[in-house]
């Protein structure tokens, strides 16, 4: 029995979204246990998180290539949209990288950041990240990404909720400063 290629990969997507939302939430609900952001950073920690995260992006962007179009949207509204948001969202994502690097974008306390795009928003990746993927879901128009996607929405929406009290652990005032004039996404 041979199984369709759409359902292995919509199964592997929801399954590390799922599992990327149940840390997060576990992290929320018991912040002394938490998983996320970890006490110590290790390789295999790091290497978890971003497969976990590469499989959610790399399921919905397979998974749109394979049912490309399904809505029938105009192409002018799934290029002119979709490819302007994924662009600006990696500009912005792969900017925020740079400005607090790899390492704390790997779960590493490495210094509060709250210049730059950080001082407009506290989480200006996960934002970003939203951005590619509501312009992914845009441009492949595709019925095959919506439960991708709304996983992948729910994981970036939450994550902030499960680091901001490590990051008050470890920033202190600095940080409750921070939160009073800077706002959560936007």
């Amino acid at each position: 029995m041979t199984i369709e290629p759409r359902i292995l990969i919509l199964a592997t997507g929801m399954l590390a979204g799922v599992y990327m939302l149940g840390m997060l939430l576990w992290s929320i609900a018991r912040p002394e246990r938490r998983v996320w952001p970890p006490d110590h950073a290790t390789a295999a920690i790091k290497f978890r998180v971003w497969f976990i995260t590469v499989s959610i992006f790399a399921a919905a962007f397979f998974l749109g290539l394979l049912d490309w179009n399904r809505f029938d949207w105009p192409a002018s509204m799934r290029w002119g949209i979709g490819l302007p948001l994924i662009i600006i969202g990696n500009i912005v994502v792969w900017r925020g990288v740079h400005i607090i690097g790899m390492a704390a974008t790997s779960g590493e306390a490495s210094g509060l950041k709250a210049d730059g795009l950080y001082c407009w928003s506290r989480n200006p990746q996960y934002v970003a990240d939203m951005v590619i993927l509501i312009g992914w879901g845009i441009l492949a128009a595709s019925l095959w990404t919506l439960p991708i996607l709304a996983i992948g929405l729910a994981v970036l929406v939450v994550a902030p909720f499960a680091e901001e009290p490590w990051l008050e652990e470890n920033y202190g005032q600095n940080y409750r400063n921070y939160m009073a004039r800077v706002r959560r996404y936007f």
